[in-house]
C-alpha cells in the first residue's frame, strides 16, 4: 500500500470511528446521566488519541520525506548527466559549424569512401 493510501486509510478509519461513536451514543438506550459519563470519559481520552494520531502522522511524513529525498537525488543525477551530454553535443556542433566548408566536404567524401571499401 502506498504512503498516500495508508494516510487516507488512517484518516478514514478515524473519521468513521468518530461518526460511529457519536451515532451509537445518540441511539443507545441509556439514561442521560450514563451517556454524559460516557461522553466525559471519551473527552478525557481525546488528548491521548490526538497524541497517537500526531505520532502516526509524523512517522508517515518522515517516510514520505525520505522517499522524496531519494527520488530527488536520482532526478538530480539524471539532470546533471543530461546537461553534460547537451553541453558536449553543443560543443561538437559548434566545432563542425566553425570548420570551413571544404573540410566538411572532404570529411564527408572520405567517410563515404571508407564505407565503400
Amino acid at each position: 500500500m502506498s504512503n498516500k493510501s495508508a494516510g487516507s486509510f488512517i484518516g478514514g478509519l478515524l473519521l468513521g470511528s468518530a461518526i460511529g461513536t457519536i451515532t451509537g451514543l445518540l441511539i443507545a438506550p441509556r439514561t442521560g446521566r450514563d451517556t454524559r459519563q460516557l461522553l466525559k470519559k471519551s473527552a478525557d481520552a481525546l488528548p491521548e488519541l490526538a497524541e497517537d494520531l500526531s505520532t502516526t502522522l509524523q512517522l508517515q511524513a518522515d517516510r514520505l520525506s525520505e522517499s522524496a529525498v531519494r527520488n530527488w537525488d536520482g532526478t538530480l543525477t539524471r539532470l546533471r548527466e543530461a546537461i553534460a551530454a547537451g553541453i558536449e553535443a553543443s560543443g561538437k556542433a559548434s566545432l563542425e559549424l566553425q570548420q570551413p566548408e571544404s573540410e566538411v566536404t572532404t570529411k564527408s567524401t572520405s567517410s563515404v569512401s571508407e564505407h565503400n571499401l
